[in-house]
């Protein structure tokens, strides 16, 4: 039986970890509504993000929280060059063909990674990674808590970007019915190319996130991109907000598992967790099923 002391203390840790899901489930559920498949290489995207964060890190002492202002345009335009340079053609002979595609994709960043920087984690420990912040008696890590209003950042932009542009309303148009969206004169080529670049950009965010806050190495990405799958089931495929909620969720749940259960239960419980959403609301728990926002 948990304390109320330990309870929010687990709490507190399970939803600053979780906003790090969501931000990448984000990114994973508009480029669904763009390309209706699962992008599976989000997670080795975020990777490379981590990756490169290290590099600015260790090579130039760039603080990883400063080095989102060159990588999240570095990241956006890899969406770009991506969408128009493969998954735009890919994408004409159906959905299977892109699955397959994007499954290439993270085999191939994997081995990329493998070579330049060895299978070995790597972490980046910088002056502050042991801060942390007392509120009363429970400890909140500086570093989760940056990640935490990084994400509640990304979120907020990703969210007024949607509801309040031009670009944003078509890609929200799009996603709910491509060619309607055609026949009004919106772009499809060009609303996927904005969505996917933002995609891609967001898991750029969240490979900073991962860099500052744990131990990664190349093949750790699948594992993510599954996380962020379990995330979208939670909050809804296409809802934006719904996504880190289900980010948040899913970090709470796996935080209480493991501290109840064990570190190594952590895993089976998020997957009984997901099953159950699936089985018994696949609409997700925010119930706004294939509309973004």
């Amino acid at each position: 039986m948990m304390s109320g002391l330990i309870f929010w203390q687990v709490l507190i840790n399970g939803i600053l970890f979780g906003s790090m899901y969501g931000i990448a489930a984000i990114g994973l559920s508009l480029i669904f509504g763009s390309m209706q498949i699962i992008f599976i290489a989000q997670g080795a995207f975020m990777i490379l993000s981590a990756y490169l964060c290290y590099w600015l890190f260790t090579l130039t002492s760039i603080d990883p929280f400063l080095s989102l202002i060159p990588l999240l345009p570095l990241f956006f335009g890899f969406g770009w060059i991506l969408y128009r340079g493969i998954f735009h053609h890919v994408a004409r002979a159906g959905k299977n063909p892109s699955l397959l595609v994007a499954f290439g994709l993270m085999i191939l960043l994997e081995n990329l990674m493998s070579v330049i920087w060895t299978p070995n984690p790597r972490a980046i420990k910088t002056s502050y990674t042991a801060w942390g912040l007392s509120l009363g008696s429970i400890q909140i890590s500086f570093t989760r808590l940056m990640v935490f209003i990084t994400s509640l950042a990304a979120t907020g932009l990703v969210y007024l970007f949607i509801k309040k542009t031009l670009w944003g309303k078509a890609v929200l148009a799009a996603s709910e019915d491509m060619e309607a969206a055609a026949l009004v004169g919106i772009s499809p080529r060009r609303v996927s190319s904005i969505t996917f670049a933002i995609g891609i950009a967001l898991a750029g965010i969240a490979g900073v996130a991962t860099a500052t806050t744990y131990p990664f190495d190349p093949y750790f990405g699948f594992i993510f991109s599954l996380k962020a799958l379990i995330a979208i089931a939670f909050g809804g495929i296409g809802n934006v907000v719904g996504a880190l909620l289900g980010g948040i969720i899913l970090g709470v749940i796996e935080s209480i598992g493991a501290y109840s259960i064990g570190g190594g239960w952590a895993d089976a419980i998020s997957y009984a967790a997901f099953l159950l959403v699936i089985m018994f609301r696949p609409e997700g728990l925010f119930g706004r099923s294939y509309r973004m926002a």
